[in-house]
């Protein structure tokens, strides 16, 4: 049977084949398409065309899904075509399933009929999710705009898988060969030793380093030869551009994806496609969102402004850097930081070897959600993936979930949570909800565990976080089940939440280890951590506050046919924005991959405006934390209602009410970022 039409059980990652993925993609779209036809000739009624339709759709999403998350860390050129040929398809299935106007009515009918009020609240949502969702994929629109419509969305498609194979594929061209050892003084140990077995394994003597994070940031942030920071820096900051291959050129890309979603929005009738984007979300407004961002950037820029000038100042004095240009600043930035709190991210990454990290990890979720988490088996993708299993309270598997944390050639950049089967009851049964976590981290050498520094102990926690609100569901409706329907810009939340807790004390002294020694970390070392914490933050919030104005603006008033570019765009937010100026050549633009070939345009926002939700859901972990510490059986178990159990089946500022007994409140965030009263630091 080919494996990617086998919905028995867990997928059989360790048999798809490329030559699988035509031939199951086109079955399965038929058996959709019959599923439609079938469900509008039904009755309006949820058992009759809503639950058969359902079905079809999350095989098909099933399916596909495993292709895309193959492509997404195990690409090769076979894999690739395969994906490429089948997207079209997939594209122009969706457009017609939010286009067809007999559905449309089936579901108006449905929410106008008696039996709607006798629907579950789920469902409900559900509903209403659907007619929205009918409305913005053009269902309203007369026949030759709904032609249109649908070009576009498969031409999106092609242009943003084109973007991140560029992106990969520009990554994966360069690398540096130093063979001179001089020029590595600074560096660590462990990352001179990954660098030499990479360049072993290409038959070479000296050290091989790369654009893949584990390789670059080390370098960048410890390596004394500066000319080799420079070259690393300008070849990370061009990927992808055109100072690069032509055909790896996101430039054009960029200008006809701007192009291709101003005019869909138009068809749609909206003034810019900002305000489709907004439209499932938690914010009301472009106007809005700016306005959000504004007042973040009125409290951060005083301690950005003190943070640039600080550092120049340092960089000058004690480095003798006279100019800090933008590959210079991650060296100085750990040079000061290690005089300052005497410690540095090296020293520290010691003490989180993998093998302490991960049980660390799965004890903070097991006594907050009284869960437990066990390593369990299933076929994988790469002989690095790990695969586990959630008990409840009861002992009964309730989610699985695969890590997957290494680096490698094949597998795009960054970290994330994907799911690969959601929860929802099928007849007597309940499906087990599954989860994949992504990660881009360095592998051991050397013989040793592999080790994590304290920035990416917080990525691990923050993508376990989206996977807990994947996995920790009750909804047993799968349109709103987990991460489904839950707006864009509040499903940061719970992945936010669970970074608060990689500063506690009570929590870090459990999940260290110091890999040579054994010793958990110091007390005084972690008071140097947390005095450390916000080092920099006005720098780090108002670069994250660029990259969000440029998405909503980009998305709500550029116009590519102006004659000016994307990338002038930037610089005029920079301008306004910025206290640390990248070099002019600089392509940020042609790497961002979250707007450009993810779910984020004029959506990036929405890490601020969840992490302003997070911060104040964990201020009550906080209150309670006198009596009971921050890991609090009580508050876990609220949080777990009416966060992370609901799903997307009410709106989150529903939910955040439900939990926190008010509205939102911005002064936890600020007060996490030692920012809460807006005036200049002394």
């Amino acid at each position: 049977m080919n494996p990617l039409l086998d919905f028995s059980g867990l997928p059989r990652f360790d048999e798809i084949r490329p030559e699988h993925v035509a031939p199951a993609i086109d079955e399965l779209l038929g058996a959709g398409r019959r599923a439609l036809a079938s469900s509008i000739a039904a009755p309006a009624a949820w058992d009759q065309f809503v639950a058969p339709l359902e079905d079809a759709n999350e095989r098909l999403g099933r399916a596909w899904g495993q292709v895309a998350h193959l492509h997404a860390v195990m690409d090769n050129p076979a894999l690739r075509e395969a994906y490429n040929a089948a997207l079209p398809k997939i594209s122009q299935y969706w457009t017609e399933l939010g286009q067809n106007l007999q559905l449309y009515q089936k579901y108006k009918e449905l929410g106008r009929s008696p039996q709607f009020a006798a629907l579950s609240p789920a469902r409900r949502k559900i509903v209403e999710n659907a007619l929205r969702d009918f409305r913005l994929g053009g269902a309203e629109l007369p026949l030759e705009k709904k032609q249109r419509y649908a070009e576009i969305q498969e031409e999106l498609a092609k242009l943003s898988a084109k973007f991140s194979e560029n992106v990969l594929d520009a990554t994966n061209a360069f690398s540096l060969l130093i063979e001179d050892e001089k020029r590595l003084s600074g560096i660590p140990a462990d990352v001179l030793q990954a660098a030499r077995e990479a360049a072993e394994k290409d038959a070479k003597r000296g050290w091989k380093f790369t654009l893949h994070m584990p390789s670059y940031l080390p370098a960048m942030q410890y390596a004394e030869d500066r000319s080799l920071r420079e070259t690393l820096y300008r070849e990370s900051a061009t990927r992808a551009s055109e100072f690069g291959k032509p055909e790896w050129d996101n430039t054009p890309l960029i200008a006809r994806i701007v192009e291709l979603r101003r005019e869909l929005a138009a068809l749609l009738g909206y003034a810019n496609y900002a305000e489709v984007s907004l439209e499932p979300k938690m914010a009301q407004s472009t106007a809005q969102v700016i306005a959000f961002l504004d007042d973040l950037v009125r409290h951060a820029r005083p301690f950005a402004e003190k943070d640039a000038a600080e550092l120049r100042e340092f960089a000058g004095h004690e480095l003798k850097i006279d100019v800090l240009q933008a590959w210079d600043v991650p060296y100085a930035a750990e040079k000061l930081r290690a005089k300052r709190y005497a410690f540095s991210d090296q020293e520290l990454k010691q003490y989180f070897p993998e093998d302490v990290v991960l049980p660390g990890l799965f004890r903070v979720a097991q006594a907050l959600y009284q869960i437990e988490i066990l390593p369990s088996k299933a076929p994988v993708w790469h002989e690095d993936v790990r695969f586990f299993e959630i008990r409840d309270r009861a002992g009964v598997v309730i989610g699985h979930f695969y890590m997957d944390l290494y680096a490698r050639d094949t597998k795009r950049g960054g970290a994330w949570m994907d799911d690969a089967i959601a929860r929802r009851r099928k007849g007597a049964e309940i499906q087990t909800p599954v989860a994949h976590l992504n990660c881009n981290f360095s592998r051991a050498v050397g013989g040793k565990p592999a080790l994590f520094t304290h920035d990416e102990v917080l990525t691990l926690f923050h993508e376990f976080g989206h996977g807990l609100h994947h996995l920790l569901t009750r909804v047993e409706d799968l349109g709103v089940s987990g991460i489904n329907g839950v707006e864009w810009d509040a499903v940061e939340l719970p992945s936010q939440f669970m970074e608060n807790f990689c500063w506690e004390w009570d929590v870090l002294r459990n999940m260290t280890r110091h890999v040579d020694a054994g010793s958990p970390i110091p007390k005084p070392l972690f008071d140097r951590m947390i005095a450390a914490k916000n080092f920099h933050s006005g720098l780090a919030m108002l670069r994250q506050i660029e990259f969000a104005v440029f998405d909503m603006r980009l998305h709500s008033e550029f116009d590519p046919s102006s004659g000016t570019s994307a990338h002038a765009l930037l610089e005029e937010v920079r301008n306004r924005i910025a206290v640390l100026r990248p070099p002019a050549y600089n392509r940020f633009a042609n790497s961002f991959s979250h707007i450009f070939a993810g779910g984020y345009a004029a959506g990036y926002y929405s890490y601020k405006w969840a992490e302003v939700l997070s911060a104040d859901a964990y201020s009550l972990f906080e209150e309670m934390s006198e009596s009971n510490g921050v890991l609090d059986a009580r508050a876990g178990q609220r949080f777990r209602d009416e966060i992370l159990a609901v799903g997307g089946s009410r709106p989150a500022a529903e939910s955040f009410r439900a939990f926190r007994g008010r509205e939102p409140r911005v002064e936890a965030l600020l007060r996490h970022n030692g920012m809460i009263a807006a005036q200049v630091p002394t």
